[in-house]
């Protein structure tokens, strides 16, 4: 599952919480992630991760580690990008949330990103049918538009893989 201490996840998941609101937000309404987003994000793991190795919850190396899977996840995204398999966008937040995951089961990880593009796409494709709700997001790009707002999926992944490693404490 996760091996991120419970304390650890609730500290990460203020900056993820919001941070993945706007994102699957703003990528239903434009079909683009904001740099700023992506900069936030890192910049709340950074802060984040500095005060829990204050307070001995991370180590040093771990840091360093979930760092460099940060920019292994931007180099193979930057790729798939080149490739056409999805927008530089989703690639840039795909390689911030990446350092969360240092650590973490790839099974339980991969299982969890696939059950979010199902859901993801499932209730976008849902509400888009709903008039009410189809009527108050009418400037919604991702209505028309040919591909998937995927910064939905991503979004979910993190926040979902934060509360799961909560489950401890309940």
């Amino acid at each position: 599952m996760t091996s991120l201490p419970p304390l650890a996840a609730l500290a990460f998941l203020l900056p993820a919480l919001p941070i993945g609101v706007w994102v699957a937000w703003s990528d239903m309404k434009t079909m683009k992630i904001p740099n700023k987003a992506v900069l936030a994000l890192l910049a709340g793991f950074v802060g984040i991760a500095v005060v829990l190795m204050i307070a001995g919850l991370l180590p040093l190396m771990g840091f360093f580690w979930a760092l460099a899977l940060g920019v292994i996840v931007l180099v193979l995204g930057f790729l798939g990008n080149l490739a056409g398999l999805f927008g530089a966008g989703d690639a840039k937040f795909a390689a911030a949330m990446a350092p969360f995951f240092i650590g973490a089961d790839l099974r339980f990880v991969l299982g969890l990103f696939a059950a979010c593009i199902l859901a993801a796409f499932a209730s976008h494709r849902l509400a888009g049918r709903i008039p009410a709700f189809r009527a108050a997001t009418e400037d919604w790009e991702s209505w028309t538009h040919k591909d998937f707002p995927m910064g939905l999926a991503l979004a979910g992944t993190l926040i979902f893989y934060l509360l799961a490693a909560l489950m401890p404490l309940f």
